[in-house]
C-alpha cells in the first residue's frame, strides 16, 4: 500500500470516528433535553443542560478541537453516508418525545406540608440525667459519662470547648488521660444516642465543632424546654382569668420535676447558675399553682399545698400572702392572722427588716373582715374586666415601683381598687 493511499485510509477512519461521537453526542443531547423537560422535581425546563452536567449551547461536534468538517477526503453534507448515518442513529437511539417548548412548563403541584417529626432524642435533666431514644430510655453508662451528658444538656445548641468539659468534669485536676478518657465518652455516647447511625457517617445529635462538641439543639428534645413553656402558659392562663387552665399548665410544668436540675453536675460552675435560674423557676411555678387555686376557689386544697410550702421557704414573702389568703378564705381568720405574725416575726430575728407593705395591709383587711377578701366566681364577662387598660395615674408613671411584683399578684387584694371589686388587675405591662 502506497504512503497516499495508507494515509487517505487512516482520514476515512478519523471521519468514521467523528462521525459516530457526533451521532452519540446528538442522541445524548436529545435525551437529556426531554428527561429534563418532564422532571417536574427538579423545576428545571427542557434547555437547562447545565444541570445535567452539560454546558449550555454545547455544539455538534464532540468539543474536543477536532473540526466540524473535514476538507481532506471528506464527503459533502449531502453524501448518501450521511443519510445511511442518520437512519442508523436513529434505529440505535430513539428518540424521546418531543419537550414542551420553552415557557410552556407543567405546572407544579406543591407538595401537603406535614408538621416537623418530634426529635427521636429526649432528654430528662430536671433530675438525674436521662435520655430516651425512639421513646425508649437507654443505659447511659459511667458516672462520668452521665456527668458529661448533663452538661451538654444544659449548654444544648452551644458548643462546649474540650479544656472547659475536661476542666468541669475533673473540678480542676484532671488526670493525665483525661482527653482520651472524653473521646471514649463520646463515642460511646453516640453510638448509643444514634444506635442506626451507618459507620463512618457523620453524627447529627452529639457533634464535633472546632475544638469541642456540640448538642445539635434542633435534633434533641429537653424537658427543661417543656417546663419553661408549661410555665409561661400558666401565666399566661391566670392572666387571662383562666383559672383551671392555669392550674393544668403548672401541674404539668411540675410534674417534670424528679430531683434537682443536671444533677450531675449542678454543682459545677458552668452549670450552676442555670440550675439556680430553674430552682426558682420552680418555687414561683409552685406558688403560681396555689393562686391558680385560690383564683378556682379551691381555697382547702391550696392552704394544704401552701403549708407545706412556707415553712421550707419562710423568706418567699408571697407564699405567706397566700397562705395567709388561703386561709382568711377557708373560714380560719385566727390561722391567718398568726401566719403573717409569724412571718412579722422571723423577718426581724433574722433579718432585722419589716415585712413588705402588701402584707401589712393583708393583715389590716384581715382584723376589718374587708369584704375585697372574699372569694367569688367570676363568669366568663370578666375576662373584659381582667383585661381592662390600667388606670390613668398608673399610665401616666408606667414605672411605679422599682420593685417586680410576683406575676400573679392580681389575685390578691389591692387598696388602690375599690373595696366591691373583685380586686382582679391585670399583669404589668413589664411581665
Amino acid at each position: 500500500m502506497s504512503p497516499r493511499t495508507a494515509q487517505a485510509w487512516r482520514i476515512a477512519e478519523l471521519e468514521r470516528e467523528v462521525r459516530e461521537l457526533r451521532r452519540t453526542n446528538r442522541a445524548l443531547r436529545r435525551w437529556v433535553t426531554g428527561t429534563l423537560s418532564h422532571d417536574d422535581a427538579a423545576g428545571t425546563d427542557g434547555h437547562d443542560l447545565a444541570a445535567a452536567g452539560l454546558p449550555d449551547g454545547l455544539p455538534d461536534g464532540i468539543g474536543d478541537g477536532v473540526p466540524d468538517r473535514v476538507t481532506d477526503g471528506a464527503e459533502p453534507a449531502g453524501h448518501p453516508k450521511h443519510a445511511e448515518d442518520a437512519e442508523h442513529a436513529g434505529r440505535d437511539h430513539p428518540a424521546p418525545p418531543p419537550a414542551p417548548a420553552h415557557g410552556t412548563r407543567p405546572a407544579h403541584r406543591r407538595p401537603p406540608q406535614t408538621p416537623a417529626p418530634r426529635p427521636a432524642v429526649a432528654f430528662r435533666a430536671l433530675g438525674p440525667i436521662e435520655a430516651l431514644v425512639g421513646g425508649r430510655p437507654v443505659d447511659l453508662g459511667a458516672p462520668k459519662q452521665r456527668a458529661l451528658l448533663a452538661l451538654l444538656v444544659s449548654t444544648a445548641g452551644r458548643p462546649v470547648p474540650c479544656d472547659v468539659i475536661v476542666e468541669e468534669l475533673w473540678t480542676g485536676h484532671p488526670p493525665p488521660a483525661a482527653v482520651s478518657s472524653l473521646h471514649a465518652y463520646v463515642a460511646n455516647l453516640r453510638r448509643v444516642l444514634e444506635p442506626g447511625r451507618a459507620p463512618r457517617t457523620q453524627p447529627t445529635v452529639l457533634r464535633t465543632h472546632a475544638r469541642g462538641y456540640l448538642l445539635d439543639g434542633r435534633a434533641v428534645e429537653v424537658d427543661v424546654h417543656r417546663f419553661s413553656a408549661h410555665a409561661v402558659a400558666g401565666w399566661q392562663a391566670l392572666d387571662r382569668g383562666d383559672a383551671p387552665g392555669a392550674v393544668r399548665e403548672f401541674e404539668g410544668a411540675l410534674a417534670l420535676w424528679r430531683g434537682p436540675a443536671y444533677a450531675e453536675v449542678a454543682d459545677t460552675a458552668l452549670v450552676r447558675p442555670d440550675a439556680a435560674r430553674l430552682e426558682e423557676l420552680r418555687l414561683s411555678v409552685a406558688e403560681g399553682r396555689c393562686a391558680a387555686l385560690l383564683a378556682a376557689g379551691a381555697h382547702e386544697i391550696a392552704v394544704a399545698e401552701l403549708e407545706a410550702f412556707v415553712p421550707d421557704h419562710p423568706l418567699r414573702e408571697y407564699g405567706c400572702e397566700l397562705l395567709s389568703l388561703a386561709l382568711y378564705r377557708a373560714g380560719r381568720q385566727a390561722d391567718a392572722l398568726a401566719v403573717l405574725r409569724a412571718n412579722q416575726r422571723y423577718l426581724a430575728r433574722e433579718l432585722g427588716i419589716d415585712p413588705r407593705p402588701a402584707l401589712r395591709r393583708l393583715e389590716e383587711q384581715i382584723l376589718n373582715h374587708a369584704p375585697a377578701l372574699d372569694w367569688r366566681a367570676h363568669p366568663a364577662a370578666s375576662l373584659k374586666t381582667a383585661r381592662r387598660p390600667a388606670p390613668a395615674a398608673d399610665q401616666r408613671a408606667p414605672h411605679r415601683t422599682a420593685r417586680r411584683q410576683p406575676p400573679h399578684h392580681a389575685l390578691l387584694p389591692r387598696t388602690d381598687l375599690p373595696r366591691t371589686d373583685l380586686l382582679r388587675a391585670p399583669l404589668p405591662a413589664e411581665l
